[in-house]
């Protein structure tokens, strides 16, 4: 993504503020983002007004007196970084009595830029550009109102609207135009839809255009993992039992522990493995698009932590209410289709990650047991790799550890 729009803040400045604590809320191309401090102080200045326009990413949002540094950090938008788990930071701002160079207003409030003289660069977002060519209006006339004088979505669509209507001679029967449909308000559920695509878009064909894919496919035995889950559910309420699924995001945690270099991300043009285990899970959305936020540590976590933390996450993912750190975490992603009845997916890594694990649905086949064809419920389980890091004996045996883990849960 490229932009992010501040929706509320949770704190006033003057008030004190934890590390980790929730300070505001910032709609994504995904999801609105809950963002945590990752500094614990004091909240000085709110620089950025909730309505304000979509900034650019890293757009300094609140000033921030950190703790035992005596400086003052600057919160940036939190808008999916371009690395995961990176937090983009300005320099830090001693504070004074008087700033030698006071701190920046929020950018809706400098007056509107004037229009780009004869061979000066044009400054326009890639969507504002895009809109201009279809509303058939001239970019290069239009005064921005963005940061630094960048002409935004919002400049080209009032220039749009602002244009006197032609009017056609009295006699003359009015020509039939195609129609155009309105474009959507800039908050509408088909805006934020388009902009979901956009930035899905953008980021499988960075995907694929980048990075070198192998994919691996292992067919697992899930007969004793179903009858341990149906033995485990047995006599429980409703709320507190267990789906397969969470079999799965434990497993394939446990797994990455053996086959660690598939845990991490892809950065400055080497692997980078994490030591810590956070499984991006896929969600789908209502209304179409998805996202994959991150279950923390979920190679330390109890199944049934597991459970809820997975419940909560989809919950709030629909609700279009999720953490920064959630968004921008993961350390590998966990895919299915199962329950739309595929049996396999090969799926697309999202960058910078390393890996993408896929899972079918469980279906019923005839299998061979100690020379016995017999029927046993089969699991389909994808490796999408990321070739310049791993190889495939290294995802073979990440498959392998994933086969042998399902095969006894009672031990996940």
């Amino acid at each position: 993504m490229t932009a992010g729009k501040v929706v509320s803040w949770l704190k006033k400045p003057g008030e004190r503020i934890e590390r980790g604590e929730v300070i505001a809320i910032i709609e994504t191309d995904k999801a609105n983002v809950d963002v945590e401090s990752f500094v614990a102080g004091v909240l000085e200045k709110i620089l950025v007004e909730p309505g304000d326009e979509r900034l650019p990413v890293g757009t300094p949002l609140a000033l921030i007196s950190a703790e035992g540094a005596g400086e003052a950090a600057v919160a940036p938008v939190a808008a999916a970084p371009v690395t995961a788990g990176a937090t983009a930071t300005a320099p830090a701002i001693a504070p004074t009595p008087a700033l030698a160079v006071p701190p920046a207003p929020a950018p809706m409030a400098a007056p509107a830029a004037a229009p780009p003289g004869p061979g000066e660069r044009l400054r326009i977002s890639p969507v504002a550009r895009k809109r201009a060519q279809e509303l058939g209006v001239d970019a290069r006339s239009l005064a921005g109102s963005g940061p630094d004088g960048r002409i935004t979505l919002q400049d080209v669509e009032r220039a749009a609207l602002a244009r006197p209507a032609v009017a056609a001679p009295a006699l003359a029967a009015p020509a039939a135009a195609p129609a155009v449909p309105a474009a959507a308000p800039a908050d509408s559920a088909a805006a934020r839809q388009s902009r979901m695509r956009e930035a899905i878009a953008s980021s499988m064909a960075r995907s694929k255009r980048e990075i070198p894919h192998y994919y691996l496919a292992a067919t697992i035995d899930f007969s004793n993992s179903s009858a341990w889950l149906a033995q485990y559910n047995t006599g429980r309420a409703v709320t507190e039992r267990l789906i397969y699924a969470v079999l799965l995001i434990k497993a394939v945690a446990l797994a990455l522990r053996e086959v660690p270099e598939l845990n991490g991300f892809w950065i400055d043009g080497r692997a980078r493995q994490s030591a810590d285990i956070h499984t991006g899970v896929a969600i789908s959305l209502r209304g179409g698009g998805l996202v994959a936020p991150a279950l923390h540590h979920a190679d330390q976590r109890r199944l049934d932590d597991l459970m809820r933390g997975f419940q909560d996450l989809v919950r709030r993912a629909r609700a279009w209410s999720l953490k920064s750190s959630e968004m921008t975490d993961p350390t590998v992603t966990i895919t299915s289709l199962g329950e739309r009845g595929v049996e396999s997916v090969f799926g697309i890594i999202t960058p910078p990650q390393l890996a993408l694990v896929g899972f079918g649905t469980p279906v019923e086949r005839p299998w061979v047991v100690d020379g016995q064809v017999v029927a046993r419920t089969l699991l389909s389980a994808t490796l999408s790799g990321d070739h310049r890091a791993t190889d495939g004996h290294r995802g073979a045996l990440f498959l392998s550890a994933l086969d042998r883990l399902l095969q006894h849960p009672e031990e996940l």
